[in-house]
């Protein structure tokens, strides 16, 4: 028992290491983990008391917990056994692929992550890049019952409609985004589902994934949980709000009956000087497909482009980005008067929120330029204003600047080769000229129709 014994220094060295860890495991962990969780439900309550909309006990569960609730669900249990009838699949196959596709979608919220880490750097990008307008957000949600489960329905310009929003809503509620498989790169990924959004397979036939997802949305539904929904489905391609795609507002639909908590509609129009993807989706819309993809190099080259122009003072931002809420609707009340169709909803919801999406600078300018016509630019832009107003749209620009705001958006459109020096279209820019032109148009359109 006190014979020396000779041992090589790696293994001792080995062997102190696993030591550590077993103790940090078994000792140091535990205390910590409780620590960590004690802060959290602190910062939570104190969220909570500052909320409009405070954090609802269903989205501070452990996500393994969710994905059991959402893969035991009696409606996924039905599912996966129809599943298995159906195509003869053994049934612990069947809902071996209902757990995979719930731990697919269901995200692990952080409340630290979200209002310490994600909140802040949103607001730090979104004016980093914008001068940005907004409407109130107190307005939109006064008088809607504090026990009601508010859906934000968006019109969908770019990626950083998620930014946006994430950050002129901090101080109410905590939103449930669904993201697409853009978003599903590590570390992306752990950062997106730590801010509670929840990833969605867009195009995806299986009917077995679509029921665990309808269950997952109707349940947070249920639960009071507050989201966010692009029902378009994605980026628009020509700058014009597209027609509803009824995905998770028809499941949402599905879910509602007698007892259920009501669901209220928000509309919320965005709208962008320049959205930052622009050249990506119009190149998409000119293949005639919607397979796009900034690669890495694209968007290091992109941001040293940016950075170069702000160290020689030639840059001039992006313009303005604005945010307006429209009239929310309660699906309670409009179901009171009309029968149970996904589409008319959608058409409705989509009819608010269009009339919310205020019109800019540079889109008019840009509208102005391919009207053509005579006499000054600020006439024919003032002109096309008004005929926006009077077909119940609103207009957003800095008053009572609106000579040097007309001359900033016709800069812009320059600096990009939008725009010759004298105010016409840049040959070959045309599809260019006519996104940034689209929201201006689709209004006047509309209106004409």
């Amino acid at each position: 028992m006190t014979q020396t014994i000779e041992l090589p220094l790696w293994l001792v060295v080995l062997t102190l290491i696993l030591a550590a860890i077993a103790a940090l495991e078994r000792v140091l962990m535990p205390s910590a983990r409780w620590f960590l969780r004690r802060w959290a439900e602190r910062l939570v309550a104190r969220l909570n008391t500052r909320l409009a909309r405070p954090i609802q006990p269903f989205r501070l569960m452990a996500r393994q917990d969710r994905v059991v609730q959402l893969t035991y669900d009696p409606q996924v249990i039905k599912a996966v056994m129809e599943e298995a009838q159906t195509s003869g699949t053994p049934e612990p196959v069947v809902f071996d692929a209902a757990r995979k596709a719930a731990r697919e979608i269901v995200p692990g919220f952080s409340a630290v992550v979200y209002f310490s880490i994600a909140t802040r750097l949103a607001r730090w990008l979104s004016q980093a890049l914008y001068t940005v307008r907004v409407g109130r957000v107190d307005t939109a949600l006064a008088g809607i019952d504090r026990q009601a489960t508010v859906v934000f329905v968006m019109n969908h310009r770019s990626n950083m409609d998620y930014v946006l929003v994430t950050w002129l809503v901090a101080d109410r509620s905590a939103l449930s985004y669904a993201v697409g498989e853009w978003a599903r790169v590590w570390p992306l990924s752990a950062m997106i589902r730590a801010m509670g959004a929840f990833f969605v397979r867009r195009n995806s036939r299986d009917t077995l994934y679509r029921k665990v997802l309808a269950r997952y949305v109707q349940t947070i539904t249920a639960e009071g949980v507050t989201q966010a929904v692009f029902p378009e489905g994605g980026l628009s391609l020509n700058g014009q709000m597209g027609a509803a795609r009824m995905g998770l507002l028809s499941y949402i639909l599905q879910g509602f009956g007698p007892g259920h908590r009501d669901v209220v509609f928000v509309p919320v129009g965005i709208s962008y000087d320049r959205v930052l993807e622009d050249r990506v989706l119009v190149a998409a819309a000119q293949k005639g497909e919607r397979k796009f993809r900034a690669g890495f190099w694209g968007i290091a080259v992109f941001v040293f482009r940016m950075i170069r122009r702000k160290i020689r003072g030639t840059w001039k931002g992006f313009g303005m980005a604005a945010v307006a809420f429209g009239a929310p609707l309660s699906l309670g009340d409009w179901l009171g008067s009309h029968p149970p169709d996904p589409e008319a909803l959608g058409a409705d919801l989509m009819a608010r929120v269009a009339k919310a999406v205020p019109v800019l600078p540079v889109p008019l300018v840009a509208a102005a330029i391919r009207q053509g016509g005579t006499g000054d630019l600020t006439l024919r832009v003032l002109a096309l204003a008004a005929q926006v107003e009077a077909a119940g749209g609103s207009v957003e620009w800095p008053q009572p600047e609106l000579d040097a705001a007309i001359l900033h958006a016709t800069e812009l459109l320059q600096v990009r080769g939008l725009v010759t020096a004298d105010l016409t279209p840049a040959p070959g820019q045309e599809a260019m000229l006519a996104f940034q032109a689209g929201p201006v148009e689709q209004v006047i359109t509309n209106s004409l129709s």
